[in-house]
Parts: structure tokens; C-alpha cells; sequence
């Protein structure tokens, strides 16, 4: 039950709620018996830096951040830890004895995510459609293991900007003007949030797709271009597995415990089913 000592913890972004966050992590707090509770806050874009700062005014344990507050957060906190410096966006905020400090977990939930796939990243070839806040957060570690990075976005400014970053780490990321740079790679990954909605078009033209591709979608369903694939016999992975550990390594900021996983991933599955 809630008390008059329990700590908040929460999701803000714009909108809220759709998401599927609030199950695992309650269902992880009841299983530990900690005296916290997570909750899903709308807060517009103007409101903002008034939402951040009641993380300290109301001694909230800390938050998740989503779209589309991932990068303008950080102007609003007390330090920003290394990772989330490099990526350029925070997706969790840690109120340390009243400082807030911006992670970024998604890039480490995107890398278990594969892990649990079976897919390794050691000397392939990967193409990603996208260059914003998921993945700037995926290809900090994409480019680290990865032989060759292709990354291409019709923002040729922020994918100029996201490849120049990377090339510090691997020289071989580069920007490609066109989908078709494609060919010859192994590991598709969609990384713009085209396919959250029914009549969003394609992130690539279907044509490119190939039956020895994996391909990935940081969208936590099966998207038309997930679909696309399947038919084609490609190995496909959706963002599900992306959001679920990113959770748990924000669960284990705040708590500073050990995430119960597999009650919070019977809890975000259980929802997930009845979508």
C-alpha cells in the first residue's frame, strides 16, 4: 500500500499513455518490498524544466524520460554521467540526495537485447535508418563492435553531426544520402519511430529488404517493416526486449538493488499480451 513515506518514480514525456513501463517496475518494487511506486506523468514540452525540478522539490527516487523531452532534459539537471554526455540525451534521471544526474540506459538495454537474440555485432556490416536520441543511444555501442556503420536520416545535419561523433570511436561510420547504401550489409536496425503508427510509411523502400538480413526495430511491436521481413525469412527482433532492460537498469539506479527480472518481465509480457 501506499504510505506517507513511500517514493515516487515515474515516466515523463509527451504523451504517456500508451506506456508499458509502470507494470514491471511496481511489479519489481512489490516483489522486493520497497516502498516505492511508478507512475506515467504527461508533461508538455513548455512544462518541461517545471516537471524537473519537482523531481527534487518532491524527493521523487527519480524518472524514466521518453520522447520527446530525451535531449532537452539534460538542460535541467546537475550533472550528466558519460555516456548520456556522448549520446546527447538522457532517458533516466537520478535524484541523488537532491542531484539530479541524467543516465542514458538504452544503449545498454538495446546491447542485452541483442545478447538475448543471439545476435553479435563483433565484424558486421550494419545500416541504420535514423540519426535522433535512439540512435544516437544504440550506435554509442553499435560502433564500438561493429566492422562498418551506415547510418542514413533525411536530417542531414543531425546525421552529419551523429556520424562526426561516432568516427572518434570507428572510423568506419558514415553518412549515407540514400537507403540504398544498404546493400551488402548484415544487420538492418530502424531507428526512427516510423511504424508506431498504422499509416506510417516505410523507413526504407521494401524493395532493399533481403531474406539473410536481421533486422531490428527499436518500436517495442511488430511494425509493417518487421512484418515485411518475416515474410522474407529474415531473423527479426523488435524493441520490446530494448524497453524491458533499459527498465531494469533504471530500476537498479534508483533502488541501488538488484532487479527481480524475471517478475518484471512476466509483468511487462502480461500487459504486452493484452495490447
Amino acid at each position: 500500500m501506499i504510505t506517507a513515506k513511500t517514493r515516487l518514480t515515474g515516466l515523463i514525456g509527451y504523451p504517456v499513455g500508451h506506456s508499458l513501463s509502470p507494470a514491471m517496475h511496481n511489479a519489481g518494487f512489490k516483489h522486493l518490498g520497497l516502498d516505492c511506486r511508478y507512475m506515467a506523468f504527461p508533461v508538455a514540452p513548455d512544462m518541461l524544466g517545471e516537471a524537473i525540478r519537482g523531481i527534487r522539490a518532491l524527493e521523487f527516487a527519480g524518472v524514466n524520460v521518453t520522447i520527446p523531452h530525451k535531449e532537452k532534459a539534460r538542460e535541467f539537471l546537475d550533472d550528466i554521467q558519460e555516456e548520456a554526455g556522448f549520446i546527447g540525451a538522457v532517458n533516466t534521471i537520478v535524484n541523488e540526495g537532491g542531484r539530479l544526474i541524467g543516465h542514458n540506459t538504452d544503449g545498454r538495454g538495446f546491447m542485452k537485447s541483442l545478447e538475448e537474440a543471439g545476435v553479435p555485432l563483433k565484424g558486421k556490416r550494419v545500416f541504420m535508418a535514423g540519426a535522433g536520441g535512439a540512435a544516437r543511444a544504440v550506435t554509442y555501442y553499435i560502433a564500438k563492435e561493429a566492422a562498418v556503420l551506415r547510418i542514413f536520416d533525411i536530417d542531414t545535419a543531425k546525421l552529419n553531426a551523429l556520424v562526426n561523433d561516432l568516427q572518434k570511436v570507428n572510423p568506419e561510420v558514415h553518412a549515407e544520402t540514400s537507403a540504398h547504401a544498404i546493400t551488402g550489409s548484415d544487420i538492418l536496425i530502424n531507428a526512427t519511430p516510423l511504424g508506431l503508427h498504422q499509416n506510417d510509411p516505410f523507413p526504407i523502400d521494401k524493395a532493399l529488404l533481403r531474406g539473410d538480413l536481421i533486422v531490428y526495430d527499436v518500436i517495442y511491436k511488430d511494425t509493417p517493416l518487421l512484418l515485411e521481413a518475416k515474410k522474407l525469412g529474415c531473423q527479426t527482433v523488435n524493441g520490446l526486449g530494448m524497453l524491458f532492460w533499459q527498465g531494469v537498469f533504471a530500476f537498479e539506479l534508483w533502488t541501488k538493488a538488484t532487479a527481480p527480472v524475471d517478475v518484471m518481465r512476466n509483468a511487462l509480457m502480461d500487459v504486452y499480451n493484452r495490447l
